[in-house]
């Protein structure tokens, strides 16, 4: 089965969301260091670009958790498949995701997280499909609410493909 790829989001418009977040983070996080955590594959895109557009200091770390597997749809089984490398007791912690879906993931991750004694734990998400969400979670930064539709781009992959577009596709199978 081929696919197509019709861009939803181009690289523009993703480009100047990422900007307005950066600016609303170094406002609310003024005379603090944030600590991005970035969650692996499809987030580091969102978080080095993301990241530029920080203006007060900013530490990084890399998570890696798959809900996905091979599919375009959450299995709902959590795995963790490469923890963090840093502690992050007192630390002012913000989630960097490329999507936010069903909810699961995120949910699950924050309630990980959370229970490592940071003193703030915010979420960042370039996408967000709240038509999906199965287990709320709070979303504190938000680049663009999608429809249902399998995206790729920026990060998001199908298949291990088309991350590297640069800007957000809908998958469209033929």
């Amino acid at each position: 089965m081929a696919e197509h790829i019709r861009v939803m989001l181009s690289e523009k418009e993703v480009d100047a969301r990422i900007q307005a977040i950066g600016e609303q983070i170094s406002r609310d996080y003024a005379g603090r260091q944030p600590h991005l955590v970035c969650v692996l594959k499809g987030g580091s895109f969102f978080m080095c670009e993301l990241a530029k557009r920080i203006t007060v200091p900013v530490s990084l770390d890399f998570m890696s958790v798959s809900s996905y597997g091979g599919n375009t749809k959450s299995s709902g089984v959590v795995k963790i498949v490469k923890d963090l490398d840093e502690p992050l007791k007192d630390k002012d912690v913000i989630i960097v995701e490329d999507i936010v879906d069903s909810g699961r993931t995120l949910s699950y991750l924050m309630e990980l997280l959370q229970q490592r004694g940071p003193r703030s734990l915010a979420l960042c998400t370039l996408l967000d499909k709240p038509e999906r969400r199965v287990v709320e979670v709070n979303v504190d930064y938000t680049g663009f609410e999608i429809p249902d539709k399998f995206v790729v781009g920026y990060g998001l992959d199908y298949q291990q493909r088309y991350r590297n577009l640069p800007y957000i596709g809908v998958v469209e199978l033929e």
